[in-house]
C-alpha cells in the first residue's frame, strides 16, 4: 500500500505535475491539504517559504508534507521577481506582461527558474530538503500554450523553445520542479522501502 503525503499546494497543476514526474519511481501517493491550508509566506528565501507550508500542511493533515516554493529569478532585475512571482501581478497574464515590461529595453535576458522543496514529518521536522534550478532567457514575446505561470516566456537555455513550447514530458525532465523533486523522490525510495 502506498504511504500518503500532503503536498501544501492549493494549485491542482502542481499536483498533477508532481504526480507525473513521480510516476511510479517511489511508494507514495501525494494528496492536497485539507480545507482551510492557507500559510502565510513571508519568509525571505525559497527555503524558508517552502519549510512554513510544509509545517502547515503537516500541522492542518496530522500527516507527512511535502512542500515546493519556486518561482522566476531574473539577473536584469536582481533576481526579482523571485519569492514574490506568484504576487507580482494579479493574474498570470497581468505577471507575463508586467515581466516584459520590465524587460522590453534590456538586452541581459538571463533568467532561472528556481524550486526548493521541503519534506518533513507529520511533527513538522524536516526530514530532506532541495533545490533544482532551471536555466534560461527571458523571450521578447510569449509562446506556446502548454505549462502555467511564467512558462510562455521563458526560453530554456539549449533551445529555442519556451517551457510552454515543450510537452508536458518534455518539461518534467528539465524543469527546476522536477530536479527537485528527483532528490526526493531518492529519499522517499529509501524511507519508504
Amino acid at each position: 500500500m502506498k504511504k500518503k503525503i500532503v503536498f501544501a499546494t492549493s494549485n491542482p497543476h502542481k499536483l498533477e505535475e508532481l504526480k507525473a514526474i513521480c510516476e511510479d519511481k517511489c511508494n507514495v501517493e501525494f494528496i492536497l491539504p485539507p480545507a482551510g491550508f492557507d500559510p502565510v509566506e513571508d519568509g525571505v528565501t525559497f527555503e524558508a517559504n517552502s519549510l512554513k507550508k510544509a509545517r502547515e500542511a503537516a500541522r492542518i493533515s496530522d500527516m507527512p508534507a511535502l512542500a515546493d516554493d519556486s518561482g522566476l529569478c531574473v539577473e536584469a532585475l536582481d533576481g526579482g521577481p523571485g519569492i514574490h512571482s506568484a504576487r507580482y501581478a494579479e493574474t498570470a497574464q497581468k505577471r507575463i506582461d508586467k515581466l516584459l515590461a520590465e524587460m522590453k529595453y534590456n538586452t541581459n535576458r538571463r533568467a532561472k527558474f528556481v524550486c526548493v522543496m521541503t519534506l518533513v514529518d507529520k511533527q513538522g521536522k524536516v526530514l530532506c530538503q532541495a533545490r533544482g534550478e532551471c536555466h534560461g532567457q527571458i523571450a521578447y514575446v510569449q509562446s506556446g500554450i502548454n505549462g502555467f505561470g511564467y512558462d510562455p516566456i521563458f526560453i530554456v537555455n539549449g533551445t529555442d523553445k519556451t517551457m510552454a513550447d515543450l510537452s508536458e514530458e518534455d518539461k518534467n525532465k528539465i524543469s527546476h520542479r522536477s530536479r527537485a523533486l528527483e532528490q526526493i523522490i531518492d529519499y522517499l525510495k529509501v524511507l519508504y522501502r
